[in-house]
């Protein structure tokens, strides 16, 4: 049994790059721990906690139609679909979405689930 590290997309718009050529096909592969850890350290993360996002997808997309490189400013420049999509997406193939513990409340004894917060959230 081999363990699938990477997985493709595909966009619902696409990158238009300068040339006007649309890129939506695409790879992503698994993060992992210092993929996370690493955008923590950078100070437009800093400054806004919002831009973890654009740092951690342009790490983990390995690939987007026949640009030579991801880097954050192409995916500053994506369609908010497409950013959804991809968030999304990196949720799903990290299975991070939907996270829940059982828990027992110390009061009265019912077992509950929780939800578990994702990096970055409280």
């Amino acid at each position: 049994m081999t363990l699938q590290t990477e997985f493709e997309f595909v966009l619902p718009k696409g990158y238009v790059d300068d040339q006007g050529t649309v890129h939506r096909e695409g790879m992503m592969r698994l993060a992992t721990a210092l993929d996370e850890i690493t955008p923590l350290r950078d100070p437009r993360v800093r400054n806004n906690e919002a831009y973890l996002v654009v740092l951690l997808l342009s790490q983990v997309i390995t690939r987007l139609g026949t640009l030579p490189k991801v880097t954050p400013a192409v995916i500053e420049h994506l369609f908010a679909a497409d950013l959804n999509y991809l968030q999304d997406f990196y949720r799903r193939i990290n299975d991070v979405d939907g996270q829940k513990m059982k828990v027992v409340c110390p009061n009265c004894g019912q077992e509950h689930e929780v939800d578990v917060p994702l990096l970055g959230e409280s």
